[in-house]
């Protein structure tokens, strides 16, 4: 268990600033309450005004976000515009104040010892992938590979250090998709890796079907459609060896071997 518990209740974070990526923004803010999270984490999101379907309807339920980054009291979050919700968060600018909970949930843990770690991050999913590599240190430099859908999408790739970066187009660096970048380096004879992953279900059971396959161990963080983040609503279950597990709680980070299938839980990262 990795876990930083969070403070008590919603608290305002002012946003600092706004930054593009791409199909990405970046929404960085202010949270001097909050305590420093751990890589893997997530927090649920929400607007302090024009959190809703407008005037007079029911407000959207919070999402959850894994953090990107978090330096000093300021955390960084990574959002792609896929509906209304996201489209509002993608929207905020300096000034204004985000609504959130956490960091909640287990993050990654450390290599075992001689272990070599390796990151594979599939479009937002390289989110955790980022404080992680930050957490793991630049000595030696931890290896990064990051599936995107084109060229636009691939300027997320920036935000992990040196990425060597797959398209489904070809428009960017190998022509097809991230889960081939792995095969090859699971391939290289005598590398003892520890693989380290976040991206969309079937890329996720992809890892997990690799790395179950050859004995490497890896942890997923997996991502899933959040209603509350405290385990309440029974809306992020995913079958494990032992059993059912709700995700906000037990994972969102989760070791492959103990999966039965990686590929149940909905984007919601």
């Amino acid at each position: 268990m990795t876990r930083t518990t969070a403070p008590f209740g919603r608290r305002a974070a002012c946003v600092s600033a706004r930054e593009a990526y791409g199909a990405y923004v970046v929404v960085r803010c202010h949270d001097p309450a909050g305590i420093k999270p751990r890589a893997g984490q997530f927090y649920m999101l929400a607007t302090a005004e024009r959190w809703g379907g407008g005037e007079a309807e029911r407000p959207f339920l919070p999402r959850a976000f894994s953090v990107l980054r978090a330096h000093e009291h300021e955390l960084f979050f990574l959002i792609e515009d896929v509906g209304p919700g996201t489209r509002r968060l993608c929207e905020l600018a300096p000034g204004e104040d985000l609504l959130l909970v956490g960091p909640l949930g287990n993050g990654f843990t450390a290599p075992g010892e001689g272990r070599i770690p390796l990151l594979v991050g599939g479009g937002v999913g390289i989110a955790p992938l980022a404080i992680w590599q930050d957490e793991l240190g630049p000595y030696p430099p931890t290896r990064a590979l990051a599936g995107f859908r084109d060229e636009f999408h691939a300027a997320g790739a920036a935000l992990l250090s040196d990425a060597t970066v797959a398209t489904d187009d070809g428009s960017v660096g190998h022509h097809g998709l991230v889960t081939e970048l792995l095969e090859d380096e699971l391939e290289e004879p005598g590398e003892r890796l520890e693989v380290y992953a976040c991206g969309p279900p079937a890329m996720l059971e992809a890892v997990r079907a690799a790395c179950v396959e050859r004995g490497v161990p890896a942890q997923l963080a997996l991502e899933s459609g959040m209603a509350c983040g405290f385990g309440a609503c029974f809306g992020c279950v995913v079958p494990t060896v032992d059993g059912y597990v709700r995700l906000c709680l037990d994972g969102p980070v989760l070791d492959a071997h103990v999966l039965r299938t990686a590929a149940t839980a909905g984007a919601g990262h």
